[in-house]
């Protein structure tokens, strides 16, 4: 614990001040690459929410498909990068449609390296 003294006028303060320990980080091998921390800020401001309803979990079983709410301003490349930033998959295709609630639905097909399925179970969807 270092200890710096700091004399005043009146009277004499003593500021103390705890250094963190150094841990070791443990990387995980994953077949993509990391983001960095900037990345994955902006990534999580283009995904708002996964898309949870029968015909989006029917397209997770059958067609290897993810469903997301995404930012109105955002592009298929954006979120494409998005997405293999957070989950680490890699995406084949983006289907977009804007729905009558002034929503913009991503239909993000993932390739077949991966699993629609783990992804969704990582997210709570499955």
């Amino acid at each position: 614990m270092a200890e710096k003294k700091i004399k005043t006028k009146k009277e004499e303060k003593v500021k103390a001040s705890v250094e963190k320990p150094k841990t070791e980080e443990k990387k995980i091998k994953t077949k993509m690459p990391e983001a960095s921390r900037e990345e994955l800020i902006k990534a999580y401001d283009i995904l708002k929410h996964p898309l949870i309803t029968e015909k989006a979990v029917g397209f997770i079983e059958s067609e290897n498909k993810l469903s997301f709410i995404v930012e109105n301003t955002a592009t298929k490349p954006e979120i494409k990068k998005a997405v293999e930033d957070l989950f680490q998959v890699k995406v084949q295709e983006i289907n977009i449609l804007r729905d009558t609630k002034a929503r913009k639905k991503a239909f993000v097909r993932i390739s077949k390296e991966f699993k629609a399925s783990d992804v969704a179970t990582k997210l709570g969807v499955l």
